[in-house]
């Protein structure tokens, strides 16, 4: 009968954690099915839930490219005026070239920058999944139980 009620204890626990930390809790020093569901909710709350980053990196190739055109723009409107004897349209063909291809380094500049915060952002999360993964298990540890995933 004892056996039976702490692998019930045992299985509640479990499937109390299942959705944050996935690990299973086995009481050590006969609690009851309440004592349990109480150190479980308070373990949680004392470790955290891991956060996710609330920031988006979102169109970093459009504003690379909207600032390398702006660049590319200035470049050749400061380098056409240089050169007097050309007409206005090949100045203005110029100016549009130059900040057609400020405009493509921007995008994979942009691009590039965006795809490094991502990585950035996955390691920090990971990182803070694992720190509360630790901190829930020796809460858990400290108040008499064995806990493995």
């Amino acid at each position: 009968m004892r056996t039976l009620t702490a692998y019930r204890c045992t299985l509640l626990a479990s499937l109390v954690c299942l959705p944050v930390f996935a690990e299973t809790v086995v009481p050590l020093q006969g609690q009851t099915q309440q004592q349990i569901q109480q150190d479980v909710a308070n373990c949680q709350a004392q470790a955290g839930t891991p956060t996710t980053s609330t920031s988006s990196h979102t169109g970093g190739r459009v504003r690379g490219a909207a600032a390398g055109a702006m660049a590319g723009a200035a470049v050749g409107q400061v380098r056409a005026n240089d050169y007097d004897r050309i007409d206005d349209d090949r100045k203005q063909d110029y100016r549009q070239e130059k900040a057609k291809n400020a405009a493509v380094a921007g995008a994979v500049v942009g691009g590039s920058r965006q795809r490094q915060e991502r990585r950035q952002d996955r390691r920090t999360n990971e990182q803070a999944s694992s720190n509360a993964s630790a901190a829930y298990t020796s809460c858990l540890q400290q108040r008499g139980y064995q806990v493995t995933p």
